[in-house]
């Protein structure tokens, strides 16, 4: 999984082929082939991968979280960390939602974005509910600007070739989501 990030991360994904995969694990391709019957499954088991451990992180950052609001905030952070660690993730998933019909990676991505989105409206409506947010905050709303902002980061980064500014500029823009959903708290 992580040779195939890692060579998302110089490469166009879509041009990535099994040989290189090999090559770059140090194996043959008849080896690889061993383990994923075709290049598909393998970039199906990158995104479980990659779907798993972001999960994962996020949750074990929003449990350490005293607040709804710190809860966000360390998710917010654990996950543009992490795509400053894996910088070959972002352009795997960009190129794979690029892919026309449906596919297993893209499935996998889909289920992703939906179980991140149900953490997010379980945090931001106990938040609003304990008067930490507005009383009238629109969760589904909130949820989507979240991961909007992520992604924003992640393409600003990567048009300016510079993956490490999302650690840098992801603070100052959670502040500012933060305050959207605080403003006219009671």
């Amino acid at each position: 999984m992580e040779a195939v990030i890692e060579l998302a991360a110089g490469h166009d994904p879509g041009e990535i082929t099994t040989t290189a995969i090999a090559q770059h694990m140090g194996v043959t391709q008849g080896a690889l082939f061993k383990h994923f019957p075709t290049k598909d499954a393998i970039l199906e088991a990158v995104m479980t991968w990659v779907a798993d451990r972001l999960l994962n992180r996020v949750d074990r950052a929003a449990q350490a979280a005293a607040t709804s609001a710190a809860a966000l905030e360390a998710m917010f952070l654990a996950h543009t960390g992490f795509v400053a660690e894996h910088p070959g993730v972002p352009r795997m998933m960009f190129g794979e939602l690029q892919r026309a019909g449906s596919t297993a990676p893209k499935r996998v991505a889909a289920t992703l974005l939906r179980l991140y989105a149900e953490r997010l409206r379980v945090i931001l409506e106990r938040g609003r509910d304990a008067g930490e947010f507005n009383p009238g905050l629109d969760v589904e709303a909130a949820a989507t600007l979240f991961v909007g902002a992520i992604q924003g980061l992640v393409m600003q980064a990567l048009i300016a070739g510079d993956v490490h500014r999302i650690r840098r500029d992801a603070p100052r823009v959670f502040a500012i989501f933060l305050r959207g959903i605080t403003q006219g708290q009671t």
